[in-house]
């Protein structure tokens, strides 16, 4: 399953890193644009600077994808492999278990009910649906409460990813953007590329070593409830 997890961040930073090393070209005009003219003669002209302001801003919304989709996927993760070993809601830890009563309460009875074989296990997956872990509210707060919240670290190397508090920008400007209350060319024009470049930087890394943190959890079987001794 991390193997899964690895791989798919591996491929989203990827996209996400060629758009901004994309967006400093264009900055500093080693991009141009080509256009036809008459006769199929070709033009060069420069990047309009309102143009620009607008590609930076989307870099928000690509970052943004990034970081929530990690996040998705780690929790996702943690499910699979719950279900996949057959573990009972008895057996995995107090934080957990609380996170498992609260899914529950958002599902209708009648569709849980149908889901349910044997209760002590299948409860734990019953009320999970992915579409509800987050919205628009991802920053490093809510990861450091995430990761409360189902006993995994969230300690990372401050001098490389900041602890993650480059993700309150991100979320910030994503979320103006998404709602409409700010432009795309309000929010391009406040940054450099080579400062999204840094921003884009620390949070790659930041995720990284969230990602190193769940592979631990996984692999050591930290879900589990350490005072539980499992019969089977």
């Amino acid at each position: 399953m991390t193997s899964v997890l690895i791989q798919d961040f591996t491929e989203r930073s990827k996209e996400v890193s060629k758009y901004f090393i994309f967006l400093k070209s264009l900055e500093q005009g080693t991009t141009k644009l080509s256009m036809n003219g008459k006769g199929n003669n070709s033009k060069i002209k420069e990047i309009d600077p309102e143009l620009l302001k607008t590609l930076k801003a989307s870099g928000f919304l690509l970052l943004y994808n990034l970081v929530e989709a990690t996040m998705r996927n780690i929790i996702e993760a943690i499910f699979d492999q719950l279900r996949s070993e057959g573990i009972s809601y008895d057996e995995i830890r107090p934080e957990l278990k609380k996170v498992v009563l609260k899914n529950l309460k958002k599902r209708n009875p009648d569709e849980v009910f149908s889901s349910i074989a044997a209760i002590s296990v299948d409860i734990i997956t019953a009320g999970f649906d992915k579409k509800d872990l987050f919205s628009g509210n991802l920053d490093g707060k809510k990861i450091r409460e995430t990761a409360a919240e189902y006993g995994f670290s969230h300690l990372t190397d401050h001098t490389k990813t900041g602890n993650g508090s480059d993700l309150l920008t991100v979320k910030a400007n994503r979320n103006d953007l998404a709602h409409g209350i700010k432009s795309f060319a309000e929010i391009g024009r406040d940054k450099t590329a080579d400062e999204l470049l840094e921003i884009r930087n620390k949070v790659i890394r930041y995720l990284k070593q969230i990602l190193k943190n769940i592979e631990t959890y996984l692999d050591n079987k930290d879900y589990l409830d350490a005072s539980v001794v499992r019969t089977s």
